[in-house]
């Protein structure tokens, strides 16, 4: 049946969701773009989803032919056998005989017949769904900016009183250098923006923006999306207020006594928890320890990893006792390996609130941070969308682990570019440290917003008998230098233990 109500969709849910609830039937839409940034996928997904909803549908095309437009519909798995299309790309068809007149210029002769014969198919069919495909065919027939707004009001006010949606597209390659017709923005009723950026390395990134919507609180700002078989897949931008839930915030055990100690019972539900040290300290065995803690409880966990193999990771887990293959085989644990190269901020975030809100993740684990922002050296503000994802997780009671390597391979204090007070609520560190000519690892607690910790330095053992934690460690030379060196006698100090 047709849409009654006074809403219609998009064709995609997300971006339904951007515009709360879908276009004002019966209004004019413009949707503007450079070529190859989805104009043309998102109008075909609109009709198709008018088909599918038992509506007659039009597509006007004034520079591809049908055999074009069911090549790229074929590419998609697009069936536009429900759609009537109405092609214009020949300029026989619209001139007809007036071509050989001398008293009005041929332009105006182009464009009075293009539109009369728009308006004539229209008229054929009836239409609930229109798209026009593209204006700038149509801008340059009228050569003139008044006499193009003057003909793009008078097909508003033709369809005005039919009551169908209509999609202008214009691709902003006619006019100066491509620039955007914003004289058109009024006389439409929203105004929708795509994007494709090229970057230096990688896929090319896009994203639109939704310019204006009249008597609609859409959702402002730029969201990413892809083109992938099937239309767009649009990733809507992360606002954290929106989805706070009432959570308790107790501890998440690692099921290691001595560690769990260290923060009098462990990091809190809803708390970010910072993981830095050198390469090489165990920050990752580190986490998967917590990981496989919470599993080992029933809670679903994610870990999306940028630096590591999955398979290298796997096999370093097992060698310290940590089996995860049985969580990854009962669907409690997903591993997430990242293309860096392939992946937008946007993507990232839709990803993280797909795992909490569709597999109810307790626990997420992002390896690693550098990692995150080496994918992505050409966004801007990551570190602000970065917050804002764990801003949303915190207020979803999901317990996160960052894994910030730093700089070099001993380090200092420092934890690199990041600011882990704005960052994270807890900060473990990890530190080498030199005792009887040999390099041990020593943690610590910097910060624990949620609650008391301990502020000794112990040394920390990471072997084949698994992750232990060893008595405070006193004597102690150099640590604000992030090397410190143990002075102290031997004894106390952990040796290498075997798996049994």
């Amino acid at each position: 049946m047709r849409q009654t109500s006074d809403r219609t969709s998009s064709g995609n849910a997300e971006l339904d969701h951007i515009l709360n609830g879908g276009l004002p039937t019966g209004r004019l839409y413009l949707v503007e773009g450079a070529p190859g940034s989805g104009k043309t996928t998102l109008a075909m997904r609109f009709l198709i989803d008018g088909a599918e909803r038992g509506e007659r549908c039009l597509y006007v095309t004034l520079s591809e032919t049908r055999e074009e437009l069911l090549a790229v519909a074929a590419s998609h798995g697009f069936d536009l056998s429900a759609i009537d299309i109405f092609e214009l790309s020949s300029a026989e068809a619209v001139l007809g005989e007036g071509r050989e007149q001398s008293i009005l210029h041929s332009f105006e002769v182009e464009l009075g017949g293009m539109i009369q014969l728009i308006q004539d198919e229209v008229e054929r069919v009836r239409p609930h769904r229109v798209v026009f495909d593209s204006l700038s065919e149509m801008r340059l027939l009228a050569q003139d900016p008044l006499r193009y707004r003057r003909q793009v009001l008078l097909l508003k006010q033709f369809f005005a009183p039919r009551g169908a949606t209509v999609i202008l597209i214009d691709d902003l390659t006619a006019g100066d250098a491509g620039r955007r017709d914003t004289h058109l923005h009024s006389l439409c009723h929203g105004v929708l923006t795509l994007e494709r950026l090229t970057l230096e390395f990688g896929a090319a990134r896009r994203r639109l923006q939704v310019q204006k919507l009249r008597g609609v609180d859409f959702i402002a700002g730029f969201h990413d999306f892809t083109i992938r078989r099937g239309g767009l897949s649009v990733f809507p931008r992360l606002i954290a207020a929106q989805h706070h839930t009432p959570f308790l915030g107790d501890p998440m055990a690692s099921g290691i006594a001595e560690l769990d100690a260290l923060l009098y019972g462990g990091p809190l539900r809803g708390t970010s928890t910072l993981i830095t040290g050198p390469a090489g300290t165990g920050k990752t065995t580190l986490a998967l320890q917590y990981v496989e803690a919470a599993c080992r409880r029933g809670e679903p966990a994610t870990i999306y990893e940028f630096d590591e193999r999955i398979g290298t990771m796997m096999v370093r887990a097992t060698a310290m006792g940590l089996d995860l293959q049985p969580h990854l085989d009962s669907g409690l644990l997903r591993i997430v390996q990242v293309d860096p190269a392939e992946i937008s901020p946007g993507e990232f975030a839709f990803g993280v609130r797909r795992e909490v809100e569709a597999r109810g993740c307790r626990l997420l684990v992002i390896d690693s941070l550098n990692g995150y922002l080496a994918a992505m050296p050409q966004e801007q503000q990551l570190i602000l969308q970065i917050h804002e994802i764990l801003s949303y997780l915190n207020q979803k009671g999901v317990g996160t682990f960052l894994i910030n390597p730093q700089h070099g391979l001993v380090g200092t204090m420092s934890t690199g570019t990041l600011n882990i007070s704005y960052v994270a609520d807890t900060v473990i560190l990890i530190r080498f440290f030199e005792a009887e000519g040999r390099f041990r690892k020593a943690i610590s607690i910097l910060k624990n917003r949620s609650g008391p910790h301990e502020e000794a330095i112990r040394e920390l053992r990471i072997d084949a008998g698994g992750i232990r934690v060893g008595a405070p460690l006193v004597q102690f030379r150099g640590i604000l230098t992030g090397t410190p060196e143990y002075s102290g006698e031997v004894g106390p100090l952990m040796e290498e233990r075997t798996r049994a």
